[in-house]
């Protein structure tokens, strides 16, 4: 994405917007076909269809949505004390997403409040891959938007087809949408200390799902960043001499 040239005559900052419609519209595209999974999913865990479509445009993120549905399908009803403990856990993470969006998203607390529904993993990935205040803005808002649009609708849809789908796992949609993050943090671990975090999680979100309730691997795995980064293990102080062009902090917010 980032290979695309900008024209002599093109404004930096028109240049910035236009490549953050292009990096919201390919996250939006890849994430939103996962919500075909979600909606077969929850009406094979005894959902009906209405009960699946309100999930995806209430709740609407996806690892809750998967852990609540997950939950209920093992233990039904009774189960729904726990599917909702999980899905909570899940959700934790996009309350620091809130705090890192908050200056990206500026406003008042109209727009803020607003912002909070569409606050999820792509949307905050996608605004801080971004250089300029401006395109994040807009990488924030048309992945958020464009995300809550399309999961609603392909939920629907899966809902209704599931069926006639199959088990939406067999498509592989959630690589999809794996592989779109990747190409966004693939150009950020260029350091040590990035690589070494971004491992690390990895390997212990891994060893920890299979023994632990939904929500707390991810909340354990998120701790070793902040561990790295408030104790410095790999010393690596200051900006590093290349530092990616896409790091948002080099424009002074937080």
């Amino acid at each position: 994405m980032r290979s695309l040239s900008r024209s002599p005559d093109e404004p930096p900052d028109d240049h910035a917007v236009r490549r953050a419609w292009r990096e919201a519209l390919g996250v939006t595209l890849a994430t939103s076909a996962y919500g075909v999974s979600f909606g077969a999913l929850a009406v094979a865990a005894g959902l009906d269809v209405w009960q699946t479509c309100i999930l995806s445009l209430v709740m609407f993120t996806g690892g809750s949505q998967f852990a609540f549905v997950g939950v209920v399908g093992a233990g039904g009803i009774a189960a729904a004390p726990a599917a909702i403990a999980s899905s909570v856990l899940l959700g934790v993470r996009n309350v620091a997403y809130g705090v890192r969006m908050a200056p990206v998203v500026g406003g008042g607390a109209l727009r803020r409040a607003a912002a909070a529904q569409f606050t999820i993993d792509e949307s905050t990935a996608v605004a801080l891959a971004q250089d300029d205040p401006r395109a994040r803005r807009v990488a924030f808002w048309v992945t958020g938007v464009g995300i809550w649009i399309g999961w609603n609708v392909s939920t629907l849809a899966g809902a209704l087809l599931g069926d006639v789908l199959g088990d939406p796992r067999a498509y592989g949609l959630d690589a999809a949408a794996a592989a779109a993050f990747l190409a966004l943090l693939w150009p950020r671990l260029r350091r040590r200390q990035a690589i070494a975090v971004g491992c690390a999680a990895a390997i212990v979100a891994t060893v920890l799902t299979p023994a632990l309730m939904p929500g707390i691997p991810v909340l354990v795995a998120a701790s070793v960043a902040v561990v790295v980064g408030l104790t410095n293990l790999f010393g690596e102080g200051g900006a590093p001499d290349t530092e990616p062009e896409d790091v948002p902090e080099r424009e002074g917010l937080p």
